[in-house]
């Protein structure tokens, strides 16, 4: 059993006040607007809503999860983040919409709008130069739902300026591959928004984001570090053409553009 066995089963009773006493004393890594008492609410409105997926873990444990949400300012309730119980784990998990958020926020140069889309067979996507300048045409297929062969990422600038990010499905399972929770619930059950939050990580990569302070940043950029790792991504392509078996892409069934 993970965590604390001297835990109350479904007693979060004593958290509001505890994660109000911890907030106060990471104030400083916090963002300036951040809304302590929303945050609590919601984060105790996550716990009472599936106490149960909770049950194993002890306080410190389920706080130290809450706190990394707190230092983005992301909020569980409104699913910009994740606690994913894994093991005997409880992994921290910036969702696709926390991901945008953080981007629209902290972007220096100002964002009109970020998003990613998958790719599936039998759309019509094209990579094309006009005036010097590298842009893209993508047109879905009617109610696609096909095969998933790649994904893409873009951001437009309020000054109309454009960059974007295109992966294909192997690039995108190589990460996977390289993902300290690659086996768990979210990559399995929802693998079309893990590459589309893949996706749009990697296009962040090339957005100047500032935050307000260090602890922000180190918690930023602490999720999918190893998977933007050029030494493992690297080991991970010379193990793939060194396998004799042909290359089989994750079936990914019911899941949306």
């Amino acid at each position: 059993m993970a965590g604390n066995t001297q835990v109350a089963k479904y007693d979060f009773s004593k958290m509001p006040e505890m994660l109000t006493e911890k907030l106060v004393s990471v104030e400083n890594a916090l963002p300036k607007d951040f809304n302590r008492a929303r945050f609590v609410q919601n984060s105790i409105a996550l716990l009472n809503d599936d106490p149960d997926k909770y049950k194993d873990f002890s306080p410190a444990t389920i706080m130290a999860g809450l706190v990394r949400g707190s230092i983005l300012g992301l909020d569980f309730f409104s699913k910009e983040c994740y606690l994913v119980p894994f093991g005997s784990k409880l992994e921290f998990m910036p969702s696709y919409t926390g991901q945008v958020k953080l981007a629209k926020k902290y972007s220096q140069r100002p964002l009109k709008e970020i998003y990613a889309r998958l790719i599936r067979q039998g759309d019509d996507f094209e990579e094309v130069i006009i005036n010097g300048e590298p842009t893209i045409n993508f047109k879905p297929k009617f109610l696609n739902d096909g095969e998933i062969i790649g994904a893409f990422a873009v951001a437009i600038y309020k000054d109309n300026g454009l960059q974007y990010e295109v992966m294909s499905l192997k690039e995108l399972e190589q990460v996977r591959s390289c993902s300290k929770a690659k086996t768990s619930p979210a990559w399995s059950k929802f693998p079309g928004e893990m590459y589309k939050k893949t996706v749009i990580r990697r296009l962040c990569k090339h957005i100047d984001i500032e935050f307000e302070n260090p602890s922000q940043m180190a918690e930023y950029n602490s999720d999918m570090a190893m998977e933007d790792d050029p030494v493992k991504l690297n080991e991970i392509e010379v193990e793939a053409e060194a396998n004799t078996v042909d290359f089989v892409p994750f079936e990914v069934e019911g899941d949306a553009q």
